[in-house]
């Protein structure tokens, strides 16, 4: 026959219900914030160490990834635990050179070796396309056409597309009607190549007859709808950049003013920024610059001004003399903005939101290199910061908060170090090109090239473009970096 517990019973089982739960729950937890804060169980030495989580890509995929020498026994892309402290990582796969790198790492943080691009041991150079002469060359932002000038006194490009294996090539040329004094005798003329818009369809053109000096925009789909910037505005001009991709609206220097353009409507603004040595616009409408201070000419600036202000922020006056170079960039990371300044060897960069009247904008890191700075620039994604002083390159990884230094090897060391992609740059040093990861790690020599052309890495990946010197002229060649 059933009988109720007593109610003395009934309330001591759910206590030790209760107390049983909730010791699951605190274990739970607590093994939780032990795992989150990087602590793991060697159950070999019976201790307790602190580990954090690495993520290895590669590409190509598919190589085998060693920490301290000992296969992981896994192919990229993985992942793995790794103790906190120093320990080399190498990935490898067969017909690939291994890549490899020394970090620290630490505890209860999570490191991405994402960004490994394995390099074909043999690379053979093939040449596509063949010139007696070639002037100039300049890759697209989306990396699909390479424009070409085989001889910079004519209005005349090759464009060639390189979005698939077999490249096609096409030439256009301006008409007469979109560039000054063509047909007037005894006139030179040059055309240089200035930069593409992101979108892939329009170039800035430099124009240069006699003494003078004009803009164009040439749209490379129909050469009929190209711009002569400088005649349709009847100003002169001393920088134009692209803003956006439909190729009508741009931000010009113009007597030390700064101004926007709109070719579309033939209208050119006010002067947003005035007494500007140099600027750089970032996005469609956010534009870094070097100037001289309004209140006292004898002192320089740095600034910041984005499309819709009111008026420019100043970012810092500087006292350093005239001769003392200066640069400024700015880039965007996840929900930050970042912005970088340098002052001869001092490299300041700054984070947070955008400064605004009432706002300022703080400092992240400061840091000194060897020598006055010549070239500063964030990578495509804002991940990383390249500053280049001479042979040395200095990079800061803002995810990792990372500062690091090498050396560009060689005699010749004239060439700026530029972006390949978001996480390689690329250099041209006593005629080989040479590619390493953004802190200078991981440096191959890919083929012999020549200096002055551009460098370009396929959307594809597989193949790396560049131009070399021949014994009757110039090649447009590329070497395979993945195999098939």
């Amino acid at each position: 026959m059933y009988r109720r517990p007593s109610k003395k019973k009934e309330i001591i089982r759910r206590t030790l219900v209760y107390t049983a739960m909730t010791l699951v729950v605190l274990v739970t937890v607590a093994g939780l914030i032990f795992v989150i804060l990087g602590y793991r169980i060697d159950t070999d030495n019976r201790r307790v160490e602190r580990s954090s989580l690495v993520q290895y890509k590669t590409t190509p995929s598919g190589a085998s990834v060693k920490v301290d020498g000992v296969d992981l026994g896994v192919r990229s892309p993985s992942k793995s635990t790794v103790i906190e402290g120093v320990h080399k990582f190498e990935m490898l796969r067969d017909g690939y050179e291994t890549w490899q790198k020394t970090i620290d790492i630490k505890a209860g943080t999570l490191t991405w070796l994402n960004y490994a691009r394995l390099v074909p041991k043999n690379r053979p150079v093939v040449s596509v396309a063949n010139y007696p002469a070639l002037s100039a060359s300049l890759g697209s932002y989306e990396s699909q056409t390479i424009a070409l000038q085989t001889d910079a006194t004519l209005p005349s490009f090759r464009l060639v597309d390189v979005s698939s294996d077999d490249i096609k090539t096409t030439t256009i040329k301006l008409p007469t009607t979109a560039y000054s004094e063509a047909n007037t005798p005894n006139v030179t003329h040059s055309f240089r190549m200035d930069s593409w818009d992101t979108g892939g369809r329009y170039l800035i053109v430099e124009h240069n007859y006699g003494d003078k000096k004009e803009w164009l925009v040439v749209d490379t789909h129909d050469t009929a709808l190209s711009k002569n910037i400088s005649k349709l505005l009847d100003v002169d001009i001393s920088k134009v950049v692209f803003s956006g991709t439909s190729g009508n609206i741009l931000y010009a220097l113009t007597g030390g003013d700064i101004r926007k353009l709109d070719l579309s409507a033939g209208t050119m603004s006010r002067p947003l920024v005035s007494g500007v040595s140099s600027f750089e616009i970032f996005k469609t409408d956010v534009i870094t610059y070097v100037g001289i201070s309004a209140s006292e000419a004898s002192k320089r600036v740095v600034g910041l001004y984005r499309d819709g202000d009111a008026s420019p922020r100043i970012l810092r006056t500087l006292s350093s003399a005239a001769n003392v170079p200066v640069h400024v960039t700015t880039s965007h990371y996840f929900n930050e903005d970042y912005i970088a300044i340098s002052e001869g060897s001092q490299v300041d960069i700054l984070s947070g939101k955008y400064p605004t009247s009432t706002t300022d904008m703080p400092k992240l890191i400061g840091f000194n290199v060897d020598a006055n700075v010549d070239k500063l620039s964030f990578s495509p994604t804002g991940f990383y910061l390249i500053v280049q002083s001479g042979a040395k390159l200095t990079s800061y990884d803002i995810e990792h908060k990372l500062v690091s230094t090498a050396t560009i090897s060689g005699t010749a060391t004239a060439d700026y170090v530029k972006w390949l992609d978001d996480d390689h740059v690329w250099s041209i040093v006593d005629g080989l090109l040479v590619m390493r990861d953004f802190d200078g790690a991981n440096a191959i020599n890919i083929n012999t090239a020549s200096s002055g052309f551009d460098t370009m890495l396929t959307q594809n990946d597989r193949f790396i473009y560049s131009v070399g010197k021949t014994t009757t002229g110039y090649q447009l060649q590329r070497v395979r970096l993945i195999l098939p």
